[in-house]
């Protein structure tokens, strides 16, 4: 038998978060350095799974199947596509620059603290739902994924709950219960939204007799599954409310800023850039891959809310005074674009998408974790405490203004590329989708610039007068992600070859084919 590759991919971190829950309280350093070794150890694995994989083979590589529970007919089978193990890359990539980002965000305030393991804790949860997420990516039976979906909201929970922003602008009560109220908030989305998917889980069990996507597609293409409309319609339905909750979707959205604004910075991060996107993803493997019929009419509709996802959350990131709720709601527009080019069913929409699944997650990554170092050294995410900081912090400045022209979709930064491919894939299937999001560049150009303006020129503020520049701890993790914006930006070969076929597939699930441009005959 070959070398399970994706279940040690998976299972690493997961080792690594109880090795690193484990560490005597009195030992936080070496707890930390634990959590980074196997983050990038995880990253080793996942480059290797990325080196094996063949663009032009089959459609699910690297396969693992094992019975599970024969009673219910699950099986824990794992396969990875050319979208899974693109954001399978993402994930282990991000995980040890939030692991460096965070590493003085779990001490605890008394120096003299040795009964708790805060420290132990945190990095252990990180570890934990980086663990969740890669295996989500390559889970090929719904039961195994529906168990990874609804366990990844425990450690995130605590995330957000326990280990919350030093930088509330209220007292320590006020902030415990702001915390609280968020980590609530997003439990409680989530768990709805999952209690909603298992019924339809149970309901495709009903009808298809297995969870293996595997063999609902064989059973799909000889035939023998033949499901009624109206219940692939309430399947889908169901599937698709609980990834919209977690994308998040416009008008499921609300439990985003919360969670962002309360949590620490890397955790924000671990929320936006890497958690939210099982959402986006699970669209594309699961509700086009087992309800096409209802996927297609169910698309005039998403546009719709895809499109007022665009619109809202980039008005709504122009008025903030709070600079993490601005990235927050500047993530839900981003999101908007992202479901925008997954329905409308074209090739270039749904290569946009993946790519822009990836793309955000780095952008959002290099432009909030410069954010958090910024709010660390001045103790407020109000925009209004800054002003003048490229005075002072010129590297600081200078690597927040990139983070922040990457969000705004610059081109020779990686966005640009996917957001292009998602505009024209709407523009040739859907014009007028495609010209109402444009409004959403229009805006982000001003909430990004805005933004810079206020808290990186003018005159110096009090408070800002003293700031130090990047260290070298905080420089290891905003250049390399700078220098993987610009890659991508200028070279995205390596990502489109590997996605390109994987979409494909799902054109062909939901038999649809790219429109033909309209060229009038010569006369």
């Amino acid at each position: 038998m070959s070398f399970p590759l994706l279940t040690a991919t998976a299972v690493l971190p997961a080792v690594g978060a109880i090795a690193t829950a484990a560490v005597p309280a009195a030992r936080r350093t070496a707890a930390k350095w634990l959590a980074l070794v196997v983050s990038l150890a995880t990253l080793v694995l996942a480059g290797i799974v990325f080196a094996r994989f063949e663009p032009g083979g089959d459609r699910y590589q690297l396969t693992e199947s094992h019975a599970w529970i024969k009673d219910f007919g699950v099986r824990y089978e794992l396969g990875v596509d050319g979208i899974g193990v693109a954001l399978l890359a993402l994930t282990a990539l991000l995980i040890p620059f939030v692991i460096l980002a965070g590493w003085h965000d779990a001490d605890p305030l008394e120096t003299n603290s040795s009964r708790w393991r805060p420290t132990q804790g945190f990095f252990a949860l990180i570890l934990m739902v980086e663990a969740m997420v890669i295996m989500s990516f390559v889970a090929t039976d719904v039961f195994l994924f529906y168990i990874l979906f609804e366990a990844m909201l425990i450690p995130m929970y605590f995330l957000i709950g326990g280990f919350g922003d030093r930088a509330h602008s209220g007292s320590d009560e006020n902030a415990a219960a702001q915390r609280s109220y968020a980590a609530v908030k997003f439990l409680l989305y989530n768990l709805v939204g999952g209690l909603i998917m298992l019924a339809a889980v149970i309901g495709l069990y009903v009808v298809a007799g297995s969870f293996s996507l595997s063999e609902i597609a064989e059973a799909r293409a000889n035939g023998s599954l033949d499901m009624a409309t109206s219940t692939e319609r309430w399947l889908f339905l169901g599937f698709f409310f609980a990834f919209a909750v977690k994308a998040p979707l416009w008008p499921l959205h609300t439990w985003l800023p919360n969670a962002m604004g309360e949590a620490t910075t890397p955790v924000a991060v671990l929320i936006t850039a890497v958690v939210d996107k099982v959402g986006t993803f699970a669209m594309l493997r699961f509700c086009l891959q087992l309800f096409p019929e209802a996927s297609k009419w169910a698309t005039p509709v998403i546009i719709v809310l895809a499109l007022v996802s665009i619109v809202y959350g980039a008005l709504l990131a122009v008025g903030q005074r709070d600079i993490k709720r601005l990235i927050a709601y500047a993530s839900i527009s981003h999101f908007g674009f992202i479901i925008l080019g997954i329905f409308a069913m074209t090739s270039q929409g749904q290569s946009g998408a993946t790519l822009y699944m990836v793309n955000h997650g780095i952008s959002t990554a290099a432009l909030m974790l410069v954010a958090g170092f910024l709010i660390t050294r001045r103790g407020s995410r109000l925009i209004a405490d800054y002003g003048g900081v490229q005075k002072v912090a010129p590297v600081l400045a200078g690597t927040f203004l990139i983070g922040g022209l990457a969000t705004l979709s610059l081109p020779g930064l990686a966005p640009f590329v996917s957001e292009f491919l998602v505009l024209v894939g709407a523009f040739s299937a859907y014009p007028v989708a495609g010209i109402i999001a444009t409004t959403g560049i229009v805006l982000a150009a001003l909430y990004v610039l805005v933004l810079y303006q206020r808290t990186m020129t003018g005159p110096v503020k009090e408070g800002v007068g003293s700031m130090p520049d990047l260290r070298v701890r905080e420089l290891a993790v905003a250049i390399p992600l700078i220098a993987v914006l610009i890659f991508l930006g200028v070279f995205p070969k390596p990502l489109t070859d590997v996605v390109n076929p994987a979409v494909q597939h799902t054109m062909q699930d939901v038999q649809k084919k790219d429109p033909q441009p309209e060229v009038e005959a010569a006369k």
